[in-house]
């Protein structure tokens, strides 16, 4: 199944942000790609955290492509359909209970554009170095459910998909849990890793996830330099289940990364590391 990571360096603009993500899902599709991946705060990487707070928008209806109210998961469904493409649609900030906070949700949509999943990011970054200081918390709020999903492939086959977001990456249980009752096939992980982060850690925790699971892992980052004096990473790649890089994008700004999974040789591998049959905890 061919796969594609869709980098950004999004701006407090969110139309013009839409504008690009949709150029750059439209470059993918016509590459092949059956399942296109957007990185987190596609939407919007404004001037403060509280931004979000402003753009944010109640859940639509799963089978209705969007409302008055909802005009950003409307986009996202109309697109995923025009392409006939699953689209993991990176992070919106949807509304909670509680008015100060949203949460960061990846929504998933498929060919038809009705939405086929939904995971609200568990796990809410803080890091603080003496010169940066980033606290998620303070105007998200955590989810709490892990989310996994079928994506029935042009090919026949039947991928099973896990999502993470960003920081959850960090966390192996949460992608254990998920393989639990089902091995994962896939794991999709839309991020914003900050620069100092990301040259530390991006790279070896994306190949660990993907060894420690035997499956292929695809992370579509923000790559570059915002508005707000934040960089970001980038380095959107896709994995394989031996841990290789199978493409990347080792510049900054926005781009495409294609890469094509091989079912069978999961397969494979798996029957000659038999792994996740050894698991005891």
């Amino acid at each position: 199944m061919k796969v594609a990571a869709i980098q950004m360096v999004s701006t407090p603009d969110v139309h013009a942000n839409f504008e690009a993500a949709r150029a750059w899902i439209a470059e993918a599709a016509a590459a092949g790609a059956e399942l296109v991946a957007l990185p987190e705060y596609f939407c919007l990487m404004g001037l403060s955290d509280q931004d979000k707070l402003a753009i944010a928008e109640p859940l639509a209806d799963a089978d209705v492509a969007g409302t008055a109210s909802t005009p950003m998961q409307h986009i996202l469904a109309e697109t995923a359909r025009e392409h006939g493409i699953w689209l993991v649609a990176g992070t919106l900030p949807i509304r909670t209970p509680d008015a100060e906070r949203v949460f960061n949700t990846t929504l998933v949509y498929g060919p038809d554009g009705r939405r086929m999943a939904r995971y609200d990011k568990i796990h809410l970054f803080c890091f603080e170095d003496g010169q940066r200081r980033y606290d998620e918390a303070a105007v998200l709020l955590a989810g709490h459910e892990l989310v996994a999903f079928d994506l029935p492939a042009r090919d026949g086959r039947n991928w099973r998909i896990g999502l993470g977001v960003c920081y959850d990456l960090r966390f192996p249980e949460l992608f254990r849990a998920l393989g639990r009752t089902q091995p994962l096939d896939l794991i999709v992980l839309p991020a914003a890793f900050t620069d100092t982060t990301g040259q530390a850690h991006w790279e070896l925790l994306l190949r660990a996830r993907a060894v420690e699971n035997l499956c292929h892992v695809l992370a579509p980052a923000q790559g570059g330099l915002h508005a707000s004096g934040r960089r970001t990473f980038g380095h959107s790649m896709a994995v394989g289940p031996w841990g290789e890089v199978l493409a990347v994008k080792r510049d900054e700004g926005g781009g495409v990364v294609l890469a094509e999974l091989d079912h069978g040789r999961q397969t494979a591998i798996r029957r000659q590391l038999p792994a996740l049959q050894h698991r005891v905890l």
